[in-house]
């Protein structure tokens, strides 16, 4: 029995060319995550800059006071805005990634995608 390199050659090019455009779906939205992460801390970078320089004109304590806790409840808000961007942003690169590989992988039986649907043997 010989295999001919053609055959080999032909075997895997459908998970191979699968793999390839999960590869090239994953940097395009790693760089998405990236370019977001970056946008987020200059605004986070800048707004921390406008306190400090509001904080150094400030006369009364409760004036700093206030301006702190305003920023503190601000930050907090955009904080939770950003993380729940970034969690659709890494959710939406999983499934972009595996639909390729997904659609290039064959059919499993049912049997093992359910094993508990399979036939019971007598004993």
């Amino acid at each position: 029995m010989s295999i001919k390199f053609p055959e080999i050659k032909a075997f895997d090019t459908a998970q191979f060319e699968a793999f390839t455009a999960a590869a090239d779906s994953s940097t395009k939205g790693l760089q998405a995550i990236a370019a977001e992460t970056t946008d987020y801390s200059k605004k986070s970078f800048e707004k921390t800059r406008q306190l400090c320089e509001k904080l150094v004109g400030v006369k009364k304590i409760e004036e700093a006071i206030k301006l702190q806790s305003d920023f503190a409840k601000s930050a907090y808000e955009d904080f939770v805005a950003q993380a729940t961007k970034m969690g659709g942003m890494y959710s939406s690169l999983a499934k972009e990634s595996f639909k390729s590989i997904n659609a290039a992988s064959p059919a499993q039986p049912s049997a093992v995608t359910e094993p508990w649907k399979a036939p019971a043997t007598a004993k």
